[in-house]
């Protein structure tokens, strides 16, 4: 992988992770338009030099999360502690927590089972480019069923406060969908925590913050990776590292700017 390649994943990662329009499926469309080839076959290798870039990227888009939404890491981490401690749950903050938790688990238990072979399999041209579509009709349809069940009164508008155990692990578990190259992460749990009664701006949020302990646990899960001699044109060619800052600082600012329109979300 060349510097320019380097450059032009960077931003792409930074610019595409935290909209709801797929960084993998893109990370491999793009490559493909552009006639690189060896960064193609990289993505669906079992392991390569290239899937250590992009593990590395991933890993500084959720440093920006962490660093976005440091205050509520901050309460949460704290309200689980004190939680535990305590052996009860006492407030909302608490139970965020471990609805966060919760949530996480079945993606993490898939992922760990099954990302290698869908990454090998479908991290390919033709399949980034039907899930992209699938993606596409996903975020439309979502919104227009939330809108629909909405006026003829069927949906129950709830705070994420008041969001049942078995929703936010729904929520977590359409993160599955996202293993497969083209469907959003975030995406897929917004429009999913809308179905379920949240609004727009609890969808976000709770979207954003189950977002960060997944991308960080697949970060270190691959960092064996990244520190050994896959990671190499890390070492070799130092600039590489300067991307991975710019791809989070692209993130956070995704985080920051995008969300406060459609999702009512205020800058924090």
């Amino acid at each position: 992988m060349s510097f320019f390649q380097a450059i032009v994943i960077g931003l792409l990662q930074g610019v595409t992770e935290l909209f709801p329009i797929s960084s993998l499926g893109h990370s491999v469309l793009v490559p493909a338009w552009l006639g690189w080839d060896s960064l193609l076959t990289a993505q669906s290798a079992g392991e390569s030099s290239f899937l250590a870039f992009v593990v590395g990227l991933h890993v500084a888009t959720a440093a920006a999360l962490v660093v976005y939404f440091r205050r509520d890491w901050a309460e949460i981490v704290r309200g689980l502690g004190q939680s535990v401690r305590h052996r009860r749950v006492d407030t909302s903050t608490q139970r965020l927590g471990w609805l966060l938790i919760l949530a996480t688990v079945p993606v993490g238990v898939f992922g760990l089972v099954f990302e290698h072979s869908l990454r090998t399999v479908f991290a390919k041209p033709l399949a980034a480019a039907v899930f992209l579509t699938i993606n596409g009709v996903i975020l439309a349809g979502g919104e227009w069923l939330r809108r629909r069940e909405r006026d003829r009164h069927e949906l129950e508008v709830r705070s994420l406060e008041k969001l049942p155990v078995k929703d936010a692990v729904l929520i977590g578990g359409s993160e599955i969908g996202a293993l497969f190259a083209g469907i959003s992460r975030s995406g897929i749990t917004m429009v999913t925590g809308l179905l379920r009664g949240l609004d727009h701006e609890d969808a976000a949020h709770f979207s954003f913050l189950l977002a960060t302990p997944v991308i960080a646990a697949a970060g270190l899960y691959k960092l064996p990776d990244l520190l050994g001699p896959l990671g190499r044109p890390f070492e070799v060619d130092p600039r590489s590292r300067h991307l991975l800052l710019v791809a989070g600082g692209l993130g956070m600012a995704g985080v920051r700017c995008w969300p406060t329109r459609p999702f009512g979300m205020a800058g924090r």
